[in-house]
């Protein structure tokens, strides 16, 4: 077993959101994924979150090589630079053809740097939006600095999905509940500061929740810093029993049967 999977005593891992094409794994891609989707491993399924057409690719691919990895096909918003003007038609085409493409994602909204064309960003979001009601997928969202804008689409699109990487507040989870998406967690968690992402746990019922590493970024205590991993969703478990009394190994089971659920898996 790859010496960066955690072994915690947790099994039934389901990563909803991870980056395996990052270049943090160039040196040991192919070692870390055979032994973190093995029958050994903590870990029982990953969801590819895609970024852009060649992400979208990376994702097909390694969903053909192993039985539990899935993708999903978008393009970020931090990718609009030099946008294909096809794009949409190439990611339906890409989803239609290939059965484990089970979301449109990683897609949203990021203002967080000044400079960022928000209405092209709002214009590409709706556009993707439209293209996962059309092909009857969720949607995996990232939302950063832009809560407002994020609200008022989805009163309007009515999308089903995650917004992952949650950092918002306990009052806009609430509104994103309401409209039945499922909100996602990552090692924020663990972390001594994070009081708003815990005050958000807290109001998020068992069956909307979703772990998520976004790997190889957010790595859990006592690993922040460090390259993050899906394994490593067993400390964000642990985290999440000591905020709500509720077993790590039951958590566990109960966002791996959310995902499937919302993923069609």
């Amino acid at each position: 077993m790859h010496a960066d999977i955690l072994q915690d005593g947790l099994s039934g891992i389901f990563d909803s959101h991870c980056h395996y094409d990052d270049t943090a794994f160039d040196g040991d891609r192919a070692e870390l994924l055979g032994d973190m989707l093995s029958a050994e491993s903590p870990v029982s399924f990953l969801m590819h979150a895609c970024t852009d057409l060649a992400s979208a690719e990376y994702g097909i691919k390694t969903a053909g090589a192993y039985r539990n990895y899935y993708t999903s096909v978008g393009i970020h918003p931090e990718n609009m630079e030099n946008l294909d003007p096809e794009y949409a038609e190439k990611l339906r085409v890409l989803a239609l053809e290939n059965a484990k493409v089970k979301a449109v994602g990683e897609v949203g909204l990021d203002y967080h740097y000044d400079g960022y064309d928000r209405a092209a960003q709002i214009k590409l979001f709706e556009r993707q939006l439209e293209l996962a009601a059309e092909l009857g997928l969720p949607v995996i969202m990232h939302v950063r600095d832009a809560t407002e804008d994020h609200l008022a689409i989805m009163r309007e699109h009515k999308p089903k999905g995650v917004v992952h990487c949650f950092s918002g507040s306990a009052e806009t989870a609430e509104q994103l509940l309401d409209m039945g998406l499922y909100i996602g967690f990552t090692g924020v968690l663990t972390f001594k500061n994070a009081k708003k992402a815990k005050r958000a746990f807290a109001v998020v019922p068992a069956d909307r929740l979703l772990f998520e590493t976004d790997c190889p970024y957010m790595a859990p205590e006592p690993f922040r810093g460090k390259r993050c991993n899906s394994s490593m969703i067993a400390k964000i478990a642990r985290a999440a029993e000591t905020l709500s009394g509720v077993p790590a190994q039951q958590l566990i089971d109960i966002t791996n049967e959310n995902a499937r659920r919302l993923f069609d898996i």
